[in-house]
């Protein structure tokens, strides 16, 4: 590789790293718009909490954990003593090509952003602090592993041997389709099931900011640019081809569970048109370098349709997500990893065929072990994780506080206040029912001057 070309793509992993880092913000912004006025500011900071908490153990040992040389052959488990604090990474490559410190800071926000997924799922009732505890663990005993798996390709000359599935198995995860979404997805189930359903779980508070909601959504699609395409790790014709592919599987999304919505309930929601997006996303994510625009459309719109309808079952089989993360990234990630088995094209960058373009059943075989394989794993490991440290420290916040709100009792804060000078200053507020009462005490304060 030229110093040119190495200059090149090295500029596009640095902006689609900027990308990713928008994601962090945008996902509390899409959160927290959809949690009540009470739980705000709590939802948003398990996002950054869980973001923080990554970048601590991504270099101390989480990077050689999962981009490591593999603890012998079966590609299970990189070592997490070769890169130890990434002094490793300081110098540049001896050929021209991406700077190692680089793919770090890219990976690692990956990760930031996978346990960060799974905080919506436990929305409204969960203790900060273990959550906090639970992103290290599982991190650690989940994600780093699985990441192993997925992202860790072994060496063209053999010197170092990586994760299982990409290698062994040969199934094609593009960006993340089993080791973001999937694992997220299962974790968050195993994690409510521990946890238990919220107070109000039947009819529990809308969404208090539908616009923040939209204004995430917005920011997570920019984002998923520089996650999708810089995942290509050059820039080149695949990721130009994996950004049209997101770009459309996005649209299709919109439109497929905006008309699923207006025919169950007759109405065309905001917050559906930001669901739509996102399970587009989620699906076309591991897809995105194996298929053809039109099968992006498909995929797209078949994560549309299905998760707006999948995010019911809660209700039906009685699990408590809050934010429908297990409707939307477990059943749009393994959606799209399984159609990958159907609609590759070996036209598309990853250069496999599926069955519909005489691929035969082989690749989705491969897909569907690879989605078991996560499913089990991630599962297991979660829901040990959460049952002992429920035993141990307890999970769950005390009634009182679940019925007032997370914010003034785990932060000591409060989202929004309203000024009212004619009641002696700022109002806080921790209800939009508040806002009401400040406001017919303002009124009710003018129209007595008046009289007077």
């Amino acid at each position: 590789m030229d110093q040119a070309l190495a200059a090149a793509n090295t500029a596009w992993i640095l902006a689609a790293t900027g990308l990713v880092a928008l994601m962090v913000p945008g996902l509390a912004l899409f959160y927290g718009g959809m949690v009540s006025v009470r739980n705000t500011l709590n939802m948003m900071m398990m996002t950054f909490g869980a973001f923080a908490v990554v970048g601590v153990l991504w270099v101390l040992f989480g990077y050689s954990t999962v981009f490591g040389n593999s603890l012998g052959e079966a590609g299970l488990l990189g070592d997490p003593l070769e890169y130890l604090g990434l002094g490793q990474l300081l110098e540049a490559p001896a050929e021209p090509g991406l700077p190692p410190a680089l793919f770090a800071a890219f990976q690692m926000l990956f990760a930031g952003i996978t346990v960060a997924l799974i905080s919506g799922a436990v929305a409204d009732r969960l203790k900060f602090g273990a959550w906090m505890v639970f992103t290290a663990i599982w991190l650690t005993l989940v994600y780093f592993p699985v990441a192993h798996w997925v992202f860790a390709f072994d060496s063209s000359d053999g010197s170092v041997i990586g994760g299982w599935i990409a290698n062994t198995l040969g199934a094609i995860d593009f960006a993340g389709g089993t080791a973001v979404h999937i694992n997220a997805g299962i974790a968050a189930l195993a994690l409510i099931l521990v946890l238990g359903k919220r107070a109000n779980f039947i009819n529990p508070p809308r969404p208090h900011s539908l616009p923040l909601t939209m204004l995430g959504a917005g920011i997570l699609l920019f984002g998923w640019l520089g996650f999708n395409g810089g995942s290509a790790l050059a820039a080149n014709n695949s990721a130009s081809v994996v950004v049209l592919n997101t770009l459309a599987a996005a649209c299709a999304g919109i439109c497929a569970w905006l008309l699923v919505e207006r025919i169950r309930t007759g109405h065309s929601t905001t917050l559906g048109a930001a669901s739509g997006l996102i399970a587009a996303l989620v699906a076309i994510t591991p897809a995105c370098g194996a298929v053809s625009p039109i099968g992006a459309l498909v995929i797209g719109a078949a994560a549309g349709a299905v998760c707006c309808l999948a995010i019911s079952l809660k209700f039906k089989l009685g699990y408590d997500d809050a934010l429908d993360v297990v409707g939307i990234h477990l059943v749009g990630g393994v959606l799209g990893t399984l159609l990958i088995g159907f609609l590759a094209t070996e036209a598309a960058p990853n250069g496999v065929a599926g069955l519909f373009y005489g691929g035969g059943l082989g690749l989705l075989g491969k897909q569907t072990v690879a989605v078991l394989a996560v499913l089990a794993y991630s599962f297991i490991v979660t829901w040990l994780i959460a049952k002992a440290m429920d035993k141990v420290t307890g999970l769950r916040v005390h009634e009182d506080v679940e019925r007032d709100g997370l914010d003034v009792a785990m932060h000591g804060e409060s989202a929004y206040s309203v000024e009212a000078p004619e009641l002696g200053g700022a109002v806080v507020t921790t209800d939009a029912d508040d806002v009401a009462v400040a406001a017919a005490a303002i009124t009710e304060k003018a129209a007595t001057e008046k009289v007077t």
